[in-house]
């Protein structure tokens, strides 16, 4: 099977830019709705970096960034949350080339997107002469207030919104200190999604997909079991910075938790062959409901002593 497809160059560059801009347009001015959309970014990016080659698919990124800054009409740390999403379909888009595990890809995906995220930061700060704290401070009371305008002109109650009003400084100030784990949480499940997505896209155009494997029979390291255990440890101790690493490493993992919890029960659903309009429907319900999405992640952390799918320990 060939690594790229190049048919009509031109073409896939128009197109792919056209997506891109469609669901970045949609991702800022569709509120609640447009979050969703934006998780979508890195897909086409790293479909058209894998159809049309490397030296195509930068100018796609490049052209989509500069589009974005044109429809929004400055540079900004929105911006730059696009700009990261699209960096880590490129970059998911060479790893998958070389043929690499999945927690490998999955891994320096994360890792090569925070980097860039934190110099992209650093340069930034600089520029606008203002710290990078007061910068990320600034952006959640931001967004914040937004929030609370959205919550009004919904007709969220007036009981409610006073009391969302009245703790919004405690909100901003745990937001500001969980938002490294609400961030590599993020890349985490975007490059899952993502990868996930794109195989069959790309097997049905004939490009190189990476084999994985069965992802449903997926599991995390053992170890982190108890770097799970001892996260939880920090949270008990009255040291504040033990509380924060505490909180922070508990929502990195339940993420990865989650990843094994879903391969469980994407495990059962393969077994019992449930139907996929019905398959559909549950991971919907899994989307919007908290305590289920709770249940999936409990699953894959109970997974290392209770074996659901019964998996020899040696595969």
């Amino acid at each position: 099977m060939p690594q790229t497809v190049q048919e009509n160059v031109s073409r896939d560059i128009i197109s792919g830019i056209a997506i891109i801009v469609v669901i970045f347009t949609v991702s800022i001015y569709l509120p609640v709705i447009g979050f969703f959309f934006s998780l979508f970014i890195p897909l086409p990016i790293l479909f058209y970096r894998s159809k049309v080659g490397r030296k195509t698919g930068i100018i796609v990124y490049i052209l989509s960034i500069i589009m974005m800054i044109v429809i929004t009409g400055r540079i900004s740390l929105d911006i730059f949350f696009f700009v990261e999403l699209l960096l880590l379909g490129f970059v998911l888009g060479e790893l998958i080339e070389m043929r690499l595990s999945i927690e490998k890809t999955i891994s320096y995906a994360c890792a090569s997107v925070l980097i860039a995220g934190i110099i992209i930061l650093f340069f930034y700060s600089n520029l606008s002469n203002t710290e990078i704290y007061t910068l990320v401070s600034e952006y959640i009371s931001r967004n914040l207030d937004l929030t609370m305008a959205m919550y009004e002109s919904m007709g969220v109650s007036d009981e409610s919104i006073h009391v969302i009003s009245n703790s919004m400084e405690k909100i901003q100030y745990v937001l500001l200190r969980i938002i490294p784990a609400m961030l590599i949480s993020l890349i985490l499940f975007v490059s899952w999604l993502s990868l996930l997505i794109a195989k069959p896209i790309l097997k049905a155009k004939n490009i190189f997909s990476p084999d994985f494997g069965s992802l449903n029979l997926w599991q995390a390291p053992e170890f982190m079991v108890w770097i799970f255990i001892g996260c939880g440890a920090a949270l008990i101790l009255s040291d504040n910075t033990f509380n924060l690493l505490g909180l922070n490493g508990l929502i990195v993992l339940m993420t990865i938790y989650f990843f094994q919890g879903i391969a469980i029960v994407s495990f059962y659903f393969e077994k019992k062959n449930v139907p996929r309009i019905f398959r559909i429907f549950l991971y919907s319900v899994l989307a919007l409901q908290q305590l289920v999405l709770l249940f999936v992640i409990g699953l894959g952390f109970f997974d290392m002593w209770l074996n659901f799918r019964k998996l020899d320990a040696k595969n």
